[in-house]
């Protein structure tokens, strides 16, 4: 299945959370519905995924942690605020980067209409 495709569906299911939950609940909500969805549609994702970060010789396990991560190759992250602080798009930037990922996705629940809080984020170095 081509990135575009998931993405499309990530989107879709995040379109129907939205508008049975609405905008007012914790992130970890949105999050487990999504992999719920996902799950219900047989799209492999892992969620809350612990990863290491290698710094010239010094190995530190645990460094950073990806809210879902979708086929192996898209970064979702879910977010719930009012405004989305630029710093929501570098540390997806940042992890697009250290996973040599193409594809990531900043979801962001507290708003009106979903569509208003779908971001695609691409890193132009990452592997498909």
């Amino acid at each position: 299945m081509d990135n575009n495709t998931v993405t499309g569906i990530i989107v879709n299911a995040a379109i129907k959370i939205h508008k049975v939950i609405g905008p007012g609940c914790y992130e970890r909500v949105y999050e487990e519905c999504l992999m719920y969805e996902l799950n219900k549609r047989n799209i492999k994702a892992e969620r809350q995924l612990l990863m290491p970060i290698v710094y010239e010789e010094l190995y530190i396990k645990d460094a950073y942690k990806l809210d879902l991560l979708v086929v192996d190759k898209i970064i979702v992250e879910i977010k719930c605020a009012y405004d989305l602080n630029p710093v929501f798009f570098k540390q997806l930037s940042t992890q697009l980067s250290l996973m040599n990922l193409k594809h990531g996705i900043l979801l962001n629940f507290k708003t009106n209409l979903m569509r208003d809080g779908i971001h695609r984020v691409f890193n132009n170095r990452g592997k498909e």
